[in-house]
C-alpha cells in the first residue's frame, strides 16, 4: 500500500540523496552494515544519497524509538525478524527525520552521518539458508534447448511448480568479495573418463534475492499473501556457476558443487515497502497455478537490471546484459509459498535467488551460458577481446534501480573479481 514515503515530491536535507541518478533517495532508505574509520564496531546503517545515517546512534540519541541494541549488530537479523507493522514505522520515521526542513533536527542527525567512500559495507544478512530457484520462462526454455529437445525445452513440471534446490548459505558473500575460480570433478563429452581440475565454464548468474523476514513454524505453511508480507526486502545476487561442472555432477539431484563455491549480494536490501510504487502483474501463468499457489495481487516488480564486465587487459566498462526483474514467471511470493508448502520452517535471514533472469532478445540473456550459446558464439568486447565465460582477472557487477517520477530506487551493486583456482 502506497503512503506519504512514496511521494515523488520529497525530498531530503541531505543534498546527494535529491540527485535523479542516485540509488539512494529518501523514498528508498535501503538497510546495511557498516564499519568506518571513527566506528570499528559494525553498525546498521541506511543509505540515503551518497551517505549512511547510523541507526545505532540515531537510536540512542532518542530520535529514533527502536530498541537500539538491535543496530549494534553485525546483521540486520533482529531487526528484520520483527513484525511489518515496526519495518513500516521505522521506513516512516526515518523518512520524516531525514525529510525535515527543522534545523535543529537536521543538527541533532548530521553527526551521525558517515560517508559511503568511507565505510566498509559488510555482509547485510546472517545467511541461514539459501535456495535458488529456476524461475525465468525465457532462461529455462534457453537451457532446455541448449541441452535437450528444443521441442520440449520445458520439463513437464517447470509450468506448474516454482523449480529450486537448496544451496550453500556459507559462501554467500557481500559484494566487493574476489572469488577464487572452484575446482571440481569434469568430464568432457570426448574424455572416456573424469578428471579433477579448475572449471573452463565459469559463468555468472543474474539474479535478484527475496530475503526472509518474518518467519514461519515448522509445519505452517505460508500463503501466497502470508508470504509476500514475510518478505523484508530484496538484494542484488549473482549466482556464480562451474557450468562444466554442474553439467557432470547434475544428474540425478541436481546442482552441488557447481554453485556451492560463491554467490555474491549487493550491501544494501532494499525494503519491499520502498518497492510497492513498483509492484506489476507478472506473465500470464497458464495452466493457472494450483489453488496454495494463486495469487490475487500484482506480485512482480519493474526492476531494471544490467550486467558489466572489466577484464584484467583493459580499463573500459562494458554492458553485455540488459533484462528486467518484472518478466519472472514465478514471483518470489510464490517461490516462499511453495518452499513452506510441506511444513518447511523459514527462518530470519533466508535467502532465495530468483534465478537467472532473462529476456526475449540476444542482449536481455543473464548468463553467459545464454549469451554464448555454451561457448559456440563468443562475445567480443570493445577493447577487441572475446569471452566464451569469465576468465581470471574478470570482473562481473551487476546493477538494478527502479524508475520513479524524478527519482529512482536503486540496489547500489554486486561486483565480484575472479582470482585463479587454487594449485593442484
Amino acid at each position: 500500500m502506497l503512503n506519504a514515503t512514496h511521494s515523488p515530491q520529497l525530498k531530503s536535507w541531505v543534498a546527494s540523496a535529491n540527485s535523479q541518478t542516485t540509488d539512494f533517495p529518501v523514498q528508498n532508505l535501503p538497510f546495511g552494515v557498516f564499519t568506518s574509520a571513527a566506528n570499528s564496531e559494525p553498525h546498521v546503517g541506511v543509505a540515503i544519497g551518497d551517505q549512511i545515517v547510523d541507526l545505532y546512534l540515531l537510536a540512542t540519541s532518542g530520535l529514533l524509538d527502536v530498541n537500539a541494541s538491535l543496530f549494534a549488530q553485525a546483521n540486520i537479523n533482529a531487526f528484520m525478524a520483527l513484525d511489518q507493522t515496526v519495518w513500516s514505522s521505522t521506513r516512516a520515521r526515518l523518512s520524516y527525520l531525514l525529510s525535515n526542513e527543522d534545523a535543529a533536527t537536521q543538527a541533532q542527525i548530521e553527526p551521525l552521518l558517515v560517508g559511503q567512500s568511507t565505510a566498509t559495507m559488510l555482509l547485510p544478512i546472517k545467511v541461514e539458508g539459501y535456495t535458488d530457484f529456476y524461475a525465468s520462462r525465457e532462461h529455462a526454455t534457453n537451457v532446455g534447448t541448449m541441452f535437450r529437445d528444443p521441442e520440449n525445452a520445458l520439463m513437464p513440471n517447470w509450468l506448474h511448480i516454482p523449480i529450486g534446490y537448496n544451496g550453500r548459505a556459507s559462501t554467500v558473500v557481500v559484494s566487493g568479495t574476489d572469488v577464487r575460480r572452484p575446482l571440481g570433478q569434469l568430464k568432457p563429452p570426448t574424455a572416456s573418463e573424469p578428471h579433477f581440475g579448475p572449471t573452463q565454464k565459469l559463468d555468472i548468474e543474474l539474479e535478484m534475492g527475496a530475503v526472509v523476514g518474518t518467519p514461519n513454524a515448522m509445519g505452517t505453511p505460508l500463503t501466497v499473501a502470508q508470504a509476500q508480507a514475510n518478505i523484508f526486502g530484496f538484494v542484488l545476487l549473482n549466482d556464480w556457476s562451474a557450468r562444466d561442472i554442474q553439467v557432470w555432477e547434475y544428474q540425478p539431484l541436481g546442482p552441488f558443487q557447481a554453485k556451492a563455491f560463491a554467490t555474491t549480494i549487493s550491501p544494501w536490501v532494499v525494503t519491499q515497502e520502498a518497492l510497492e510504487p513498483f509492484r506489476v502483474d507478472g506473465p500470464v501463468q497458464q495452466p493457472k497455478p494450483l489453488g496454495y499457489l494463486a495469487q490475487n495481487q500484482a506480485s512482480n516488480y519493474d526492476v531494471a537490471l544490467q550486467v558489466d564486465i572489466n577484464t584484467a587487459a583493459s580499463d573500459d566498462t562494458q554492458t553485455i546484459s540488459q533484462t528486467n526483474f518484472k518478466a519472472m514467471y514465478w514471483s518470489s511470493a510464490q517461490q516462499l509459498a511453495h518452499h513452506s508448502s510441506s511444513g518447511c520452517a523459514m527462518q530470519t535471514g533466508d535467502l532465495l535467488g530468483s534465478g537467472t533472469i532473462s529476456g526475449t532478445t540476444k542482449d536481455s540473456l543473464g548468463s553467459l551460458l545464454e549469451l554464448t550459446w555454451n561457448g559456440k558464439t563468443p562475445l567480443t568486447l570493445a577493447s577487441g577481446e572475446q569471452r566464451c565465460f569469465v576468465e581470471d582477472g574478470d570482473t562481473l557487477t551487476l546493477r538494478g534501480h527502479c524508475q520513479g517520477d524524478g527519482f529512482r530506487i536503486g540496489f547500489g551493486s554486486a561486483v565480484g573479481k575472479i582470482l585463479p583456482a587454487h594449485s593442484l
